[in-house]
This record gives structure tokens, sequence and C-alpha cells, in this order.
């Protein structure tokens, strides 16, 4: 009898992955024969935003390279220190747009609930690396207060699960609450946006298959790549599972400063994303968040790079490139008017 080999995301222990993500920078560089490389003196030592980097997407990273573009992502260095005028601690004004505990509904037609104030990676950009999620970290009473906000308000069509990482959940809560969205008459699509897939693809396995593709709603899972080393077999697969049960799939990118700052980069992101099956859908300018200065890329540099990227790939290979402005209705074409 042949035996079938099961590709290890389809059995991987996803929250024992989680539990032994690397916690440290010291071992971090240590795995990556990087702890005697000039790149070590430069690491932050105390931050309020730890290190945390789940060992599958530590071996996607290049040993003995201090300038790799998934490590650039995660490694905490001293820059984060330097104050960068315009750089603050809550970039999208999110609290104006908190109405109740778990909400932000900053548009029409959609809204997004902070699912989970944990993450499966904490990657150096993030814009709600100083967001309160204390405040937003909901108990059954306070999420029956978010869904009654959701059916209240006839014109939301979509409802988005965010954090955080919606997927940082377990399974039995999120059947419960997607459940209770899909009894709202009004509510059409369920949107997840997650990075937890491309860390740690054995995540999508079939428990979370079951309620994402389980109600009338539909599915659509935005998941968050900046550069096409993070895409490998496992992440290929993890995304084939996805589509096999017809989630749409779609890919947000953030455009930084010694990740993906070239058109040469950009272009083999597009190309990776779509052997997977996934379509680029936006390309976002930094949200000004403190700590991250580093990274930003100015405006007329981005327009340059998204011109280069344009004249190398086909039209629906071409992401967006946005940013979100307080305040507009919706997220802005840069060099355009608005989307």
């Amino acid at each position: 009898m042949i035996q079938q080999t099961i590709p290890t995301w389809q059995v991987s222990d996803w929250k024992g992955e989680l539990a032994g993500a690397v916690t440290s920078a010291r071992e971090l560089l240590l795995r990556l024969d990087l702890a005697d490389s000039p790149l070590a003196g430069r690491v932050l030592g105390a931050t309020d935003f730890p290190v945390r980097v789940p060992v599958p997407y530590l071996s996607r990273m290049r040993r003995g390279d201090p300038d790799d573009p998934l490590l650039r992502q995660v490694l905490p260095l001293a820059e984060e220190e330097r104050s960068t005028p315009g750089f603050d601690t809550d970039p999208l004004q999110e609290s104006r747009h908190n109405p109740v505990p778990g909400v932000v509904h900053k548009y029409r037609g959609r809204l997004l609930l902070v699912v989970s104030p944990a993450c499966a990676i904490n990657c150096r950009y993030c814009f709600r690396r100083h967001f309160p999620y204390r405040e937003n970290t909901l108990g059954k009473r306070e999420w029956r207060q978010a869904l009654d906000y959701i059916a209240g308000d006839n014109s939301i069509r979509e409802v988005i699960l965010s954090g955080g990482d919606p997927l940082a959940t377990g399974d039995e809560h999120l059947r419960w609450l997607v459940d209770a969205i899909a009894g709202i008459p009004h509510v059409e699509r369920l949107r997840v946006h997650t990075r937890l897939p491309v860390v740690i693809p054995g995540r999508i396995d079939e428990r979370c298959l079951a309620w994402l593709t389980g109600t009338r709603l539909r599915p659509v899972m935005v998941l968050h790549i900046n550069h096409g080393n993070e895409i490998d077999n496992d992440v290929a697969a993890m995304a084939a599972r996805l589509r096999q049960k017809d989630v749409v799939l779609l890919n947000q990118a953030v455009l930084l400063r010694g990740v993906n700052d070239s058109a040469e980069a950009l272009e083999s992101l597009s190309e990776k994303l779509f052997a997977a099956g996934i379509l680029p859908y936006y390309l976002h300018l930094m949200d000004p968040v403190a700590g991250a200065g580093h990274f930003d890329i100015p405006e007329k540099e981005a327009l340059r790079l998204y011109a280069a990227l344009q004249a190398r790939v086909s039209g629906y290979l071409l992401p967006k490139l946005v940013r979100e402005i307080p305040g507009a209705a919706a997220k802005s074409q840069v060099g355009h008017r608005g989307l």
C-alpha cells in the first residue's frame, strides 16, 4: 500500500508553534549566525513591544545575512528610539472611531472587529503597536454590545475580523462569533485580515476552514505578505487549501525601507503571490507610527518605485498604491484623487 504523504502544514500544531516563538533578539541572531555581527550592536534592548518570531517564519530567513528582508521586519533596532516628526502612537486616529469596545468603524458599509490583542509575530512597523488592546479585549457581554451595534446599522454589508491577529483566537470562539454575525441579515461578507497563516501555515486546518466557510457569508481573506521570500511551499499549500474552499485571497503589503524598496523586490512579490493564487491588492505607504520612522519611504520615492513596477508587470499583478488618511471616506490612492 502506498502511504500518502501529508504536507507538514496540515498536521502542524499551530498553538505549539505559537507558544514556541522566539522571544529574544539575541536568540534570533544566534539562530541566524549573526550573534557576533555588527548588526548585534544595533539591537534595541528593553522595549514594550517585544520580539516574537515563530520558527516556521524564522526558517525562511537567510542565515548569516544581516540584510535579510524578513529579519528586518521583526528585529528591534536602536533606530526605534529615534523621534520622527509626524509619527505618533495613533497614526490613523482609530480612537475617534471606536464607538463601542472592540469596534473600529471608519468607513461606510463595513467595520472592523478587534477579535484578539495577540499576534503570531511582532512586526516592527505595526501601526497598532500602541493600540489600547486592554480596553478592547471583550468578554461575552461586550461581544453582545458589538454585535448589537452591527445589527443596528443596516448600512454594514461587510464585517472585518482584525486585531492583533484574529486567527490567534481559538476556533471555538471564532465559530460562535461568525455564526452570530451570519445571523445579522444585512451582513453579506466576512473579511479576515491576518498574517498568522503566512507565519504559521498550519493555522489553516479543518477546524479553521469549518467556521470560515460554514455560513452563508462570503469569505474573503486578506493576507499580509511584504516580500516574496515569505512565500514557501507550505504557504503556497495553505493558499491552495483556502482556494479549494472558495475563499477569495487578497494580499496587502507595506512599502518598507530595506525590505521591499526596489522594483525587483516588488515584481517578485507580485509574481509569487499570483503563482500561489493570491491577488496583489494593496501596497500601502507606511502608517506614521512612533518607533518605525526608519522604515518610511517618502511619497515621491514611492511613486517612482510604483511607476517602475507598473512597467514590469501585467495590470492584474499591480496592487493599488494607497495610504490611509485619518478622516477620509476610504483609503486614498497615492497620485490619484482617491479610491
